[in-house]
């Protein structure tokens, strides 16, 4: 449970700021009330009861990621269609190990975009993919602060030549990974259920359920805090839904300069970026 109650934050400018980070911030309907903290970390930190500053129209706000410099970003793996779908792609099995335990990799806390921010296109890339994902916000004492919606932007021609090494995903994912809009406390939305859909330049191309997910948050919190300890505002992904992303579907329709992607989860709202 959030300290303060049932809260959907974000991290905002005005419009006629254009702050890079941002203040913290509540939405409350059409407005935003600023907090008094320095980013979302503190404010969980602080408990998550931060004097209130001044209201803004929502209409008069950007937002921002909600973490533009996570300590930390683990991305799991934790659909099971999408492990099937994409590990047959390459001619292998789930391992059983997969159903014992989340596993992930460690993604870049350096390449960070937030809601409407240019995404660039790598120039050694000809398979950009977009990831539909749920992820955790690591608030007070490695809990979970909240949840928002996270897509980890793939170059799967680069992914593909490490992996045959044995490790990565690596340079295949770690120019971009884009998080926002909002984060929603688990009291309002626990992450267990929700539509998960994935548009590009308006066309429907993805559908899942969160429901779907093999492992539990509970598990992937537990199982990222093994022998070490979480920080507030470490990003820990779901891994994408079955159907969440252009190697799944084989169509080989990637994404080109322009392409305007839609992730939307219903309870958190939608993540728009542009490719560049």
């Amino acid at each position: 449970m959030s300290p303060g109650g049932s809260l959907k934050l974000c991290m905002f400018t005005p419009r006629d700021l254009q702050l890079e980070r941002g203040w913290p911030g509540i939405l409350e309907g059409e407005t935003v009330v600023q907090v008094a903290a320095q980013t979302l970390q503190s404010f969980f930190t602080g408990g998550g009861t931060a004097r209130r500053h001044a209201e803004y129209a929502l209409a008069d706000v950007d937002f921002r990621a909600p973490v533009l410099h996570p300590p930390s970003v683990r991305d799991f793996y934790a659909f099971e269609q999408h492990v099937k779908t994409a590990r047959a792609a390459r001619g292998l099995e789930v391992p059983p190990e997969w159903y014992e335990l989340p596993v992930f990799y460690f993604s870049n806390p350096a390449a960070i975009y937030g809601p409407g921010d240019e995404i660039p296109h790598p120039p050694d890339t000809n398979e950009l993919d977009y990831e539909l994902e749920v992820a955790a916000i690591i608030g007070a004492e490695g809990r979970i602060g909240g949840f928002t919606i996270l897509n980890d932007w793939s170059a799967r021609d680069l992914q593909r030549a490490e992996m045959k090494v044995g490790l990565g995903p690596s340079k295949g994912k770690d120019f971009a990974t884009s998080v926002g809009p909002i984060v929603v406390t688990p009291d309002e939305f626990d992450g267990t259920s929700g539509t998960m859909l994935a548009r590009v330049n308006g066309e429907e191309r993805s559908r899942g359920k969160l429901a779907d997910m093999h492992h539990s948050w509970e598990a992937i919190v537990a199982h990222a805090a093994r022998n070490t300890r979480l920080l507030p505002g470490d990003v820990l992904g779901s891994g994408t839904v079955g159907t969440g992303c252009i190697l799944e579907h084989g169509d080989g329709r990637w994404l080109q300069r322009g392409d305007v992607v839609e992730l939307e989860v219903d309870g958190i709202g939608i993540l728009r970026n542009r490719v560049v």
